[in-house]
């Protein structure tokens, strides 16, 4: 039993490594967006495509991560959590390396839904390995030391991509990948311990019993569903992506097009306002033995709500003016770092014997509301009038839900005490 706890008990003391390492991993899926979006101009030239179309490859990747995240997390509660995090980013890998090779949009838009299939491993086992070992407020601190570490390798991911591409081209960009995700498979393959208890020492290894365990993980979907509260809250941190993607999807166009930028004064706007979504989970982390999910939670919507109508303000009186049009972004974008690590902690929280399952759940949610905001945003017209009506529409929704939650809840306590 000893060498069995051993790696858990290792895990728990480092909490700096431990974070690192997963963070490392779900960064890896952000990072496939951030360091090509500054080739996605170059990219729809080079094939022959238009904007709005080359935005697909954007989509692609959280498309595909949510349909990864959806096999992943049951795999994870069954199998335990290394193995299907070496075959997500071994698949990741190969992936990435036939992207560098695509001779069509059609093709590139295929190969990146295959490398967010093999990416998600990252979010999903990040998620699923911080509720095995914590709960509570130390479970939503660590979520938002998790957002830190996912959230610096993007601050500088477009200025990196966008200046090999200027040198060498955006294919460079996604061999880059390639290293990126060899550098992240090894690292789990030697770092990662086997938090799941009940697989790390199985009474019971046969084909039989592992079958039954497939069955059984992918069956916990069911409560899941059934479940009002944690589907609004899974629904939550999606809307608030939901946000940030709607500003990434087109931001070079905005930014580059709408206000001149250079793609090195882009890549350092974009790093100035992944700042603000590092800073405010980072400010949750702070705040959090203090006040608790629930009131950070209600804080983070009721701010989005604020920023997200005063960017329509903006838009709507055509004040042609880039400062006017970011400050109330990077406070938009840094209330959302006291929304999600919350949203998701409260979510998984009753659910640590299907920690997979739920954190599938809730990052496949994520994924494919920002893959379908994406696509909409593009829809729209792709330009900053498309961005804030998406965002204006994600911060409602979030509203709304935490309204009915709160009515709800009070209901019950009125039922409790009559």
């Amino acid at each position: 039993m000893t060498a069995v706890s051993t790696p858990v008990a290792a895990a728990r003391r480092s909490t700096v490594g431990l974070v690192v390492l997963l963070g490392s991993m779900a960064a890896l899926g952000a990072v496939t967006i951030d360091l090509y979006l500054p080739s996605l101009p170059d990219v729809a030239a080079d094939l022959g495509t238009t904007p709005a179309q080359a935005q697909l490859t954007i989509t692609g990747v959280l498309v595909g991560a949510g349909f990864g995240q959806l096999l992943v997390g049951p795999l994870s509660d069954a199998f335990g959590r290394r193995g299907p995090a070496i075959a997500g980013f071994g698949l990741y890998v190969v992936a990435c390396l036939l992207c560098s090779t695509a001779q069509s949009l059609e093709t590139l838009a295929l190969f990146r839904v295959l490398a967010g299939v093999g990416s998600s491993a990252g979010s999903v086992i990040g998620m699923a390995v911080i509720r095995d070992l914590f709960v509570g407020p130390v479970a939503a601190r660590l979520m938002s030391r998790l957002v830190l570490v996912i959230g610096v390798a993007p601050l500088f991911a477009p200025t990196v991509g966008g200046a090999l591409a200027g040198v060498w081209g955006w294919r460079i960009v996604l061999a880059l990948l390639v290293v990126a995700g060899l550098g992240v498979l090894v690292a789990v393959w030697r770092r990662l311990p086997e938090t799941r208890p009940e697989v790390a020492a199985p009474a019971d290894g046969s084909v039989a019993t592992r079958g039954r365990r497939v069955r059984g993980a992918f069956a916990g979907y069911l409560p899941l569903l059934r479940d009002a509260r944690f589907l609004g809250l899974a629904v939550m941190p999606g809307l608030s992506l939901a946000t940030i993607m709607s500003y990434v999807s087109v931001s070079p166009f905005v930014l580059q097009e709408g206000f001149a930028l250079t793609s090195s004064q882009f890549a350092m706007l974009f790093a100035l306002n992944g700042v603000a979504l590092v800073g405010g989970s980072q400010l949750n982390a702070a705040l959090m033995e203090r006040f608790g999910s629930q009131a950070l939670l209600r804080t983070g919507v009721l701010l989005s709500l604020v920023f997200s109508g005063a960017l329509l303000w903006v838009v709507l009186s055509d004040v042609r003016s880039l400062v006017a049009l970011v400050v109330p972004l990077w406070l938009l974008l840094g209330s959302a770092g006291l929304v999600m690590p919350n949203a998701v902690t409260l979510a998984l929280e009753p659910y640590g014997a299907s920690a997979g399952s739920a954190a599938a759940l809730v990052t496949a949610v994520q994924s494919g509301l920002g893959g379908l905001v994406g696509a909409l945003t593009g829809l729209l017209g792709g330009d900053d009038t498309a961005m804030v009506t998406v965002m204006v529409g994600a911060t409602v929704g979030n509203a709304v839900l935490l309204a009915v939650a709160a009515q709800r809840s009070g209901r019950r306590r009125a039922a409790r005490t009559s």
